[in-house]
């Protein structure tokens, strides 16, 4: 079995999947208490649109995608936050809106092959030492932030009434909260895949969730769910020679049904 960590390759994969496991998870804790599940998706969306012209204009995708998303990030938060409009229809308006681009700059440029099929679905595979550098810094900085504002994020998740009366920067910490999401998203989309991200950022906190054992250990359950999500999938992946993304979030769906199941009982 520790065969396929001969290849330089697969080291790299299991790296960068092991760090958009951890990233994904705890920031999908927060995503989650916050009803916020589609964000994921609308984000993952936005940084294919931002992709999409980074092939088309020949500059690096994952610089573009990340700059995109991020704008989405803040574009959701003010609309939702000034114009009083529901987070669902905000988040639907962005992902139907930023996909359409995407596929008509794609189209003009002609720029639709298999470098966006890979952002679509994922290329876990094909991740260099460059990406696992820039994943590993950008990763660092998302986690950090996360961790030293994880009360306040608590806080404003659990009842953001309560926490402007209390003192606290509601709207500096939303706009904190989803421009760290959209980095992680944008960092993620060439390791699982635009389509796909959603999944491994909502599904294993979901799925710790049905233990009901407080927040702390619900955020640790999650990342182990999240991690071994990760490591199943890209083993059974290697060995059966089935698409990455695809694997680890089918992984991970059937976690959440175990989860269930045994919650239930």
């Amino acid at each position: 079995m520790l065969e396929m960590f001969e290849y330089d390759f697969m080291q790299r994969a299991f790296l960068a999947g092991i760090i958009i496991a951890v990233l994904a998870s705890i920031s999908g804790t927060f995503v989650v208490l916050k009803r916020y599940s589609l964000i994921g998706e609308t984000l993952a969306h936005s940084a294919l649109l931002g992709v999409a012209i980074g092939l088309v204009a020949e500059y690096n995708p994952l610089w573009s995608a990340v700059v995109f998303a991020v704008i989405s990030a803040w574009l959701i938060e003010y609309l939702r936050s000034r114009f009083a409009l529901y987070s669902d229809a905000v988040l639907a308006i962005l992902l139907s809106g930023s996909l359409a681009i995407a596929i008509i700059i794609v189209s003009l440029g002609g720029a639709f092959n298999n470098s966006l099929f890979s952002y679509l679905f994922g290329s876990i595979l094909s991740v260099s030492s460059n990406d696992i550098v820039v994943i590993g810094v950008f990763g660092a900085i998302s986690l950090a932030t996360l961790l030293f504002f994880s009360k306040e994020f608590y806080f404003i998740a659990y009842d953001e009434e309560v926490a402007k009366t209390s003192g606290i920067k509601v709207n500096f910490l939303n706009f904190l909260l989803v421009s760290v999401v959209a980095i992680i998203i944008a960092l993620s989309i060439r390791v699982v895949g635009s389509l796909l991200i959603g999944a491994l950022m909502i599904i294993p906190t979901i799925a710790a969730l049905q233990f009901r054992v407080g927040f702390l250990k619900t955020v640790l359950i999650s990342l182990m769910f999240s991690l071994l999500s990760v490591l199943l999938g890209m083993t059974l992946s290697f060995y059966f020679s089935l698409p990455s993304g695809a694997t680890i979030v089918l992984c991970i769906i059937v976690i959440f049904i175990i989860s269930l199941v045994a919650n239930r009982r």
